[in-house]
């Protein structure tokens, strides 16, 4: 994995995009990708994603074909992989900027209002818009796809793998069966969706959301994924409305949603104790424990 600008360089000019040294910036905060801004000569910026790990690639290429499909089908702006290698991936700058960012302290960073009515609006839009798409757009691109009864089932069994391979609070355990054997909290239909929605993948021009990154994790399945974390991040209010503007857009919610992404955003330790079997890396190993049980 590339770690210093120097091989940065290299990497982007063997694949025909001649950076200028000077300008790189990178983010390490990528999980699965080493994240790297830079101009080029003719003066465009670039974005610029390099692998962490062997197993990235095959998920990368689900991804470059789902992109390749879904951008003709939004207002807003979303990667073109103008270059995709094992070991490379690269694209022009988008428009806007990230809403949320970690400064050198690790502390996030917000850069707009996540209670103002124009994002309430604009976000509920978004998603209206991505989750109307029709799935037949997408399939083809291979990404997962599931129905409402294989997206309840998938949780029950990312949540039993889990658990047989850490130590999990029983509080939890029972928050989790006791929404898992509730009908009234589940999707009866399933949507195209991006799968991680937060202000760190939305590009925003102040409160308007005008992009969004990272689509390693789209699917076709449960909309409530891209609202769980407005869900836990805004007020009940604020969440009304964004959730107001989705249905008078086209989109689709039922009696208990809000709930339902309370309930699927308490299993994000579930998510990065996955995360961390597959990779097997101590740091993430140590801080699922932490998220799974932090009473220990």
């Amino acid at each position: 994995m590339p770690t210093d600008h120097s091989t940065i360089l290299e990497l982007a000019r063997a694949h025909g995009l001649d950076i200028i040294a000077d300008s790189i910036v990178v983010n390490e905060l990528g999980l699965d990708f080493q994240v790297a801004l830079a101009e080029a000569v003719d003066g465009r910026s670039w974005v610029l994603r390099i692998p962490r790990r062997s197993d990235v690639a095959t998920r990368a290429a689900v991804e470059g074909r789902f992109l390749t499909a879904i951008a003709p089908r939004l207002s807003i702006a979303v990667p073109d992989w103008q270059i995709h290698s094992e070991n490379l991936i690269a694209y022009p700058l988008l428009p806007g900027h990230p809403g949320l960012t970690i400064d050198d302290d690790g502390q996030p960073r917000w850069h707009f209002d996540v209670e103002s009515p124009e994002y309430a609006e604009s976000l509920g839009s978004v998603l209206a818009e991505l989750h109307t798409v029709d799935p037949a757009a997408v399939r083809g691109s291979g990404i997962p796809e599931l129905s409402p009864t294989e997206v309840r089932q998938r949780k029950r069994e990312d949540i039993d793998h889990v658990t047989a391979e850490f130590d999990v609070a029983p509080t939890l355990l029972e928050r989790w069966a006791a929404w898992l054997d509730d009908d009234s909290y589940w999707p009866t239909s399933t949507t195209v969706t991006h799968g991680e929605v937060y202000p760190a993948h939305q590009l925003m021009d102040g409160p308007v959301n005008v992009g969004i990154l990272d689509w390693t994790t789209a699917s076709i399945g449960d909309p409530a994924k891209d609202f769980m974390f407005h869900c836990a991040t805004v007020s009940a209010s604020a969440f009304e409305a964004t959730t107001a503007r989705y249905v008078a857009d086209g989109g689709r919610v039922w009696p208990r949603f809000a709930e339902h992404c309370a309930e699927l955003y308490s299993t994000s330790p579930v998510e990065l104790g996955l995360f961390a079997l597959q990779t097997g890396e101590p740091e993430h190993l140590a801080a699922a424990r932490a998220q799974l049980n932090p009473n220990v």
